[in-house]
């Protein structure tokens, strides 16, 4: 794969101590808005970055997140503010590994441009590897407990979010409300069918998951339970891929078809997961909608009716044609500008290129990669054209031509 695909923080809390201290942390301040509040984002390796400030702080880049709960912090960051942390909680989430966190006391993030509210931090955990995955400082995520206070439209075409006062919200454009619940985790949970190629739609629930950069993940015991990663289908090995729990194991290939409500979506990328732990390796859901497939429409979560309503953007019709050049890069440097691939995968435009892992990237068809962003890399990444790559090996400078294609 030629970006790092970074399925999703996808936070769980593993200490039931949590449920008891957090019970009194759920309040908002500031009155909901009586018309709507547009908040710009960024979006970074597929992931929607906000401006937010913690207790006057300098401006920080929180990622907006379903699969999130609570309000979290970067445990660096935490420190570098001298906020107060507090006893230790396990998290876990994508990937098999769990870490450890802190509490977080006196402490409350606030959104430029929306006056009067803020809300408490209630976690902080290390988000560092995250951000070199990302390119781009990690500060933090939101998720349900801001969610469930309004109605929040997401609106990828025009990079922007809107803050609906969720008493008064009232639509009538042309997309379709899906039913929606929230689990206990606070991930919100549809219905979705899945075609598998040369077999028969399969009906399940699925984690409407923004916080996840990749288009449809499956969990690993769905995967088996219906055979799904036969011998004939065509799949690469998932590379780069990771969350809050570390590393994902797993194959990407496709479906045949995603259907949500009236919207039939073809043949989109998936991961089969083959976790034996974490997220995916969970039994009770069928996996993960991301935000390939969510950027297809405009959004509005409306927790506070059970619905998320779904509205075809400009995009919808546009297929899952990507190309893949078979690495997977981490920036490096205070400024995220120094790129490392730090996975190459067999038989693929990478390997064939004779490129290898710990290469550095210099430049791109001649352009320093300072003047590039991990984004940026991985966008062009996705093209099927040839690049001239210079690399730097050890104490060697090389130029090599690279060209990615469809795997699959």
């Amino acid at each position: 794969m030629t970006r790092v695909m970074l399925l999703a923080p996808a936070i769980t809390l593993l200490s039931l101590s949590v449920v008891a201290w957090r019970s009194s942390q759920t309040t908002s301040q500031g009155d909901a808005p009586q018309t709507p509040v547009t908040i710009p984002f960024e979006l970074v390796t597929r992931h929607i970055m906000i401006p937010v400030r913690i207790n006057n702080s300098r401006p920080l880049s929180f990622v907006l997140d379903t699969g999130d709960k609570y309000g979290v912090v970067d445990t660096a960051r935490a420190k570098e503010l001298g906020l107060n942390l507090q006893g230790q909680i396990k998290v876990g989430g994508a990937g098999s590994e769990t870490i450890d966190g802190s509490f977080v006391q006196g402490a409350n993030w606030m959104l430029p441009g929306f006056d009067g509210f803020s809300q408490p931090v209630v976690l902080a955990i290390p988000l560092d590897k995250l951000a070199a995955r990302f390119g781009h400082d990690f500060d933090g995520i939101i998720g349900t407990d801001f969610i469930k206070q309004f109605v929040i439209e997401v609106d990828y075409q025009a990079s922007v979010i809107r803050i609906h006062n969720r008493h008064t919200f009232s639509y009538a454009g042309q997309g379709e409300s899906i039913p929606m619940e929230l689990d206990r985790q606070g991930h919100p949970l549809i219905e979705a069918e899945v075609t598998p190629l040369g077999g028969q739609p399969i009906k399940n629930k699925f984690v409407f998951d923004i916080g996840a950069g990749g288009a449809l993940a499956l969990h690993s015991p769905f995967v088996s339970q219906h055979n799904l990663l036969r011998p004939d289908l065509k799949t690469i090995r998932a590379i780069g891929s990771g969350g809050a729990g570390g590393k994902t194991n797993g194959r990407v290939g496709r479906v045949a078809e995603l259907k949500i409500g009236r919207f039939k979506i073809a043949a989109p990328l998936t991961l089969f997961s083959e976790d034996k732990s974490g997220a995916f390796a969970g039994t009770t859901l069928a996996g993960n909608i991301g935000q390939q497939v969510a950027s297809k429409f405009k959004l509005f979560f409306d927790y506070d009716h059970g619905r998320i309503i779904l509205e075809p953007a400009a995009s919808f019709s546009q297929p899952f044609d990507r190309a893949f050049g078979g690495i997977a890069i981490s920036a490096e440097s205070q400024n995220y500008t120094r790129f490392r691939i730090i996975e190459v995968l067999e038989n693929s435009p990478a390997s064939e290129a004779g490129l290898h892992e710990n290469d550095l990237i210099l430049s791109v068809n001649d352009k320093p990669a300072a003047q590039l962003t991990l984004t940026r890399l991985g966008e062009m990444f996705e093209h099927a054209v040839a690049y001239k790559l210079t690399i730097r090996r050890g104490d060697q400078t090389l130029k090599v031509t690279f060209k990615p294609r469809r795997l699959v």
